[in-house]
């Protein structure tokens, strides 16, 4: 891996089994002001091919990240999951419907499963404040995909 002094004291770091590269490109298509920032190539002495991507470090937003090509032996699960919070109705559904694209699976409360087996949790800035109400929170319950209006709504009855 390149020089970490550019990175944040605490960054996360994805275990993939031989797809980070391909997940690395889905995720920089996903999020505006995304970037690649270095690679490590196998040198054979790591999991999988020689000459292969080992390990990869990304940039989501502003967020670093560095993903490892490093077998099967760890799957992901929800006990870690990423927030990405949206400002209006249209951001929701535009992460909602981009991460569960191609296998990804949508779960309850605004989570998903991407088609990688990451969460995401995707929320509304304002969540907090919308489920002040007993309603508001009995209607998320009952949401896959979070409805900023339907909160509203149970907020407001």
């Amino acid at each position: 891996m390149s020089d970490l002094q550019g990175h944040s004291r605490i960054t996360p770091f994805l275990w993939f089994d031989q797809n980070a590269e391909e997940a690395v490109d889905f995720y920089l298509t996903v999020f505006k002001n995304s970037r690649r920032l270095s690679e490590m190539r196998n040198t054979g002495d790591a999991p999988g091919p020689k000459g292969s991507v080992l390990v990869v470090s990304f940039e989501l937003d502003g967020q670093k990240f560095t993903a490892l090509n490093g077998g099967p032996m760890f799957k992901f699960n929800e006990s870690i999951s990423f927030v990405v919070r949206c400002d209006s109705q249209g951001d929701v559904d535009y992460y909602w419907s981009k991460l569960t694209a191609d296998g990804g699976i949508e779960s309850q409360c605004g989570w998903l499963k991407d088609r990688f087996g990451l969460s995401w949790q995707i929320v509304p800035a304002r969540l907090p404040q919308l489920l002040k109400t007993p309603k508001a929170m009995q209607a998320m319950m009952k949401m896959k995909k979070l409805d900023i209006a339907e909160l509203e709504r149970a907020g407001q009855s």
